[in-house]
């Protein structure tokens, strides 16, 4: 047998000939590597300025577990009907419209997805407009179930009592601000969200339709309003027979306005114009009993006895803030 020779491998030599020189070299580049790729976004997010202060109310606090319950309750509960509606899609539809988004910079395309999921027919003769009469209304509807006010359809249900903002700079809601219609933008995401629900709601009024007036305050009928703005110019003549008013006074003021005051007789002659026939009734009795009920001891809170659901300043109202 050849006289073979074995010699053993040290332990301490090195699988790869690297000098030490070049692992120091090695180790201080990735850790500068890691400090970079750490620092960077740091860097981003600490150079971004905060969301600006606005001067109205900031997001509700859990925008979107409230919206979410709030759908599932009115599509399991009050419609069962419309138990198909994914609430899912529709929350997410919901905050996408105005998340990460300029919030003086909202339209109404914004929200075209909601309006898509959340589609709804109101029967004829049925529909229930209102301006500076929230909660009498509200307390009619809740007696009266048959007939619909924007808040008794889906995404009123669900958006009725709640403000709510983003900002372009970040995903989160601001929970600290939201512009104020009339002293910061009216193109907000709130505003916008009530004018485009407002617009739908009366372009699928059909039959006579019925609006509430407030006949304990002057101007009953305000164009400034959302009533005034939207939903009258956006009723089709085609489809509505007739509007019929109610004009509503508080128990125990002084009666400013009724059918026959000229801010009703504007709200005629603008119907007159559109082609649709036009009706009016003081007090109408159907209501009194509802009235009586949910008034009492009620005068004093918001304008003349007539709070509105939304906002407290009806007088100021363009349901931008809820009239």
């Amino acid at each position: 047998m050849a006289n073979h020779r074995f010699s053993s491998v040290s332990e301490e030599e090195p699988c790869c000939n690297i000098s030490k020189k070049t692992q120091i070299c090695l180790c201080v580049f990735f850790g500068l590597l890691i400090a970079v790729i750490i620092a960077v976004p740091v860097g981003i997010l600490m150079r971004r300025p905060p969301p600006k202060q606005w001067k109205g109310e900031g997001t509700t606090a859990h925008l979107s577990e409230i919206l979410l319950g709030r759908c599932y309750t009115y599509t399991q509960v009050v419609r069962p009907e419309l138990g198909h509606k994914d609430c899912q899609k529709i929350g997410k539809a919901f905050t996408k419209a105005f998340l990460m988004k300029d919030p003086c910079g909202s339209t109404e395309q914004d929200y075209q997805l909601l309006m898509e999921l959340t589609d709804e027919a109101v029967p004829c003769d049925k529909t229930l407009f209102w301006s500076k009469s929230s909660e009498l209304v509200h307390d009619y509807t809740r007696v009266r179930r048959d007939m619909f006010t924007l808040e008794d359809t889906l995404l009123g249900y669900m958006a009725d009592g709640l403000k709510w903002c983003g900002d372009p700079g970040s995903s989160e809601m601001n929970y600290h601000s939201c512009p104020d219609w009339r002293e910061d933008c009216s193109n907000n995401p709130f505003s916008v969200f009530w004018n485009t629900v407002s617009k739908r709601f009366a372009e699928d009024a059909c039959g006579v339709v019925h609006v509430v007036l407030n006949g304990s305050i002057s101007n009953t009928f305000d164009e400034r309003s959302t009533f005034g703005r939207v939903e009258v110019f956006n009723l089709h003549p085609e489809k509505v027979n007739r509007l019929e008013a109610w004009v509503m006074h508080d128990i125990g003021s002084v009666h400013s306005d009724s059918c026959s005051s000229s801010s009703v007789n504007d709200l005629k002659q603008i119907l007159k114009r559109r082609n649709i026939t036009f009706s009016c009734q003081n007090n109408y009795r159907e209501r009194d009993t509802v009235r009586e009920g949910t008034q009492a001891g009620r005068v004093g809170e918001g304008e003349a006895g007539f709070p509105l659901s939304r906002e407290p300043d009806a007088r100021l109202d363009p349901r931008t803030l809820g009239s």
